[in-house]
């Protein structure tokens, strides 16, 4: 029996097959043009903006471009700080593969030292990588052509020309106006913190020390941008838009400099300090402190042997004495230990004591010797003060106690920062019973309160402080806030930078300002008075106190030989004074370390400061 053979095909069944797929490949064609439509859409229409910018990114970029500076003049508008073009040679970290290689490889070039690439590697860890760093700045004319011939060599590397920092008048202006320096990793955390980085994009210095780094935010000014479109090699091709960079405010001082030069020339050698100021307003006309060095070393980055040299130097040139310098105020301020024992009652314009040469408290055997041996007879407030009657001061510190003297000394200043716009500034010292306490945890001791009678002790002032309270005592007890910055200029306006003063000090009765003033005037109007010799003969009134203050302590019996003692042992000179003596318009304090003396030694100078003051103002009144 034949077997029947089974059909290979089946045309109906294979039809159906067929629809099937083709409505199943339809609807995947339908479904992937449909995603296809979508994500166009997507990626045209919804993301336009993303993909734009990521574009424009490639080829746009926006360079930040630094403010100018602001710029810094005297009084008389003479210029103090102004900008200076410089070339520098400059990498960019991200655009650079081999950073070390190729700073040697410039080093092969133009003079690179090795402490330079040392430091340049440094600061390329603490900055951003898409900032370009300057390798060398103040390139000469022949490095810049060395550059500009083999820049083709190092991609990344740049030649760039930017205005820099210049002081034309070097160290006589140092501590007042301070200087610039590259923004190191903690300043740029800070800028982060402040929110102000941004404004810092282009810059690469920030004030220092200073006026400088006080009036930060106003000299430095706005940064500007340009949006520029670049090729596949990152080069511009063109500028698109632009936003100019504001310039910093000029700063206008209330200083000097013909006084300024004069503070120097007067201090030469010696170490020390000299503040003049109008005690009317407490503009400063001259702010010196003496060694200084030159700031410029400062603003390109100091080697590490010149700045080794200016840390360990016997003379501390660093230390701006005017603010940072401590010293014992000796007998300048006895008119204000005046002051108050009449405030207090504990003495009056008629009260005199006799003066033996030294004191002694009761009950004691050591005896304080007076600076005359053998003493001043019968004193009064007027004599005391007129012939600085040790004596006198510590009978009266005595009575009134360290914690009289401490609460009304703190009044003027002492113990405090005066807040003259630098912010290099030391406190100083009043002490008290609960300073001593808590420092040398020992208690006060009646000794103690008769060496605060005349300057000495434990208390300490810079010049600026006694500068500030002399001017209270010659304002009535009002306090002017010290400041060389006297406005600031712009294209816009002037503002102005003198604060009204605060009335600090209050007195039951105004003659005692007279009557400290009073005596002041005779210390150096009137023969007899310690700072007599040094103003005789001037053309005009002038009022002062001479301090001599002690810089280790004496034996009892032991004699004072300056010249058996080493330097750094011997006294220093104090002084602070004013004129005209009516109605003063400068006030000068002068410290010099180490001379002894400061009737012979710091009065010369304040009234050589005052007569040069004088001068000027006579030839600028009889100009038309």
């Amino acid at each position: 029996m034949r077997k029947e053979r089974q059909a290979i095909q089946d045309p109906s069944a294979d039809s159906q097959l067929f629809k099937q797929r083709a409505a199943v490949g339809f609807v995947v064609v339908v479904l992937c043009f449909i995603l296809i439509v979508f994500n166009q859409y997507h990626l045209q229409i919804e993301m336009h903006d993303h993909y734009v910018t990521r574009a424009d990114g490639n080829r746009i970029k926006l360079i930040p471009q630094p403010p100018n500076r602001g710029l810094i003049y005297d009084r008389n508008g003479v210029l103090l700080a102004e900008n200076r073009p410089i070339h520098s040679v400059e990498l960019v970290p991200e655009q650079v593969k081999d950073i070390k290689a190729t700073v040697a490889e410039l080093a092969k070039l133009i003079e690179i030292t090795p402490e330079q690439q040392d430091e340049f590697l440094k600061e390329v860890r603490h900055h951003r990588r898409f900032a370009s760093i300057a390798v060398k700045e103040h390139l000469t004319d022949q490095e810049v052509a060395i550059i500009a011939v083999n820049q083709h060599r190092f991609p990344g590397v740049t030649l760039e020309a930017r205005l820099t920092r210049h002081y034309p008048y070097g160290d006589l202006f140092t501590h007042a106006i301070g200087y610039i320096g590259k923004i190191n990793a903690k300043e740029l955390d800070k800028l982060d913190a402040d929110g102000v980085s941004a404004n810092y994009a282009a810059s690469r210095d920030i004030g220092k020390i200073g006026m400088e780094r006080f009036y930060e935010s106003q000299l430095h000014g706005q940064v500007g941008f340009e949006q520029v479109e670049v090729n596949n090699r990152g080069r511009v091709i063109r500028v698109l838009n632009s936003q100019p960079a504001t310039s910093g405010d000029d700063l206008i001082l209330s200083v000097d400099i013909s006084l300024q030069q004069k503070a120097k020339e007067l201090l030469g050698e010696n170490r020390g300090a000299i503040v003049a100021m109008d005690p009317r307003d407490g503009a400063v006309l001259a702010f010196y402190s003496n060694p200084s060095y030159d700031p410029n070393l400062f603003v390109h980055g100091i080697s590490g042997k010149n700045y080794r040299e200016l840390l360990n130097s016997p003379d501390r040139p660093l230390v701006n004495r005017v603010t940072q310098g401590v010293y014992p105020p000796a007998s300048t301020i006895k008119p204000l230990m005046a002051i108050l024992g009449l405030e207090n009652g504990t003495v009056t314009e008629q009260t005199r004591i006799p003066d033996p040469g030294f004191y002694k408290l009761p009950n004691y055997s050591r005896a304080y010797r007076d600076h005359i041996k053998w003493g001043h007879g019968w004193v009064d407030v007027y004599t005391a003060i007129t012939k600085s009657c040790d004596t006198y001061f510590y009978d009266l510190a005595v009575k009134l106690g360290i914690d009289k003297i401490s609460v009304y000394m703190k009044q003027f200043g002492f113990g405090s920062r005066t807040g003259i716009d630098v912010l290099e500034e030391s406190q100083g010292l009043m002490p008290s019973k609960e300073w001593k306490r808590a420092r040398h945890k020992q208690s006060w001791f009646p000794g103690d309160t008769v060496s605060l009678g005349i300057g000495q002790s434990y208390w300490t002032i810079t010049p600026m402080q006694l500068a500030l309270a002399t001017a209270v005592m010659i304002n009535n007890g009002a306090k002017p806030t010290p400041h060389m910055g006297r406005f600031f200029r712009n294209v816009q306006q002037d503002t102005n930078l003198t604060a009204p003063m605060e009335q600090v000090v209050e007195v039951k009765n105004p003659k005692n300002w007279d009557i400290a003033r009073e005596a002041m005037r005779q210390t150096v109007m009137v023969q007899g008075g310690t700072g007599y010799n040094a103003f005789k003969g001037i053309s005009y009134s002038a009022a002062g106190k001479t301090g001599t203050a002690q810089v280790i302590n004496m034996a009892q019996n032991q004699k004072y030989n300056a010249a058996a003692l080493k330097e750094i042992h011997r006294d220093n000179a104090m002084f602070i004074g004013y004129a005209p003596a009516e109605n003063p318009s400068i006030l000068v304090t002068v410290a010099v370390e180490n001379v002894g003396g400061g009737g012979s030694n710091a009065a010369p100078i304040a009234r050589k400061m005052m007569d040069h003051y004088f001068t000027r103002q006579s030839a600028a009144g009889a100009q038309p």
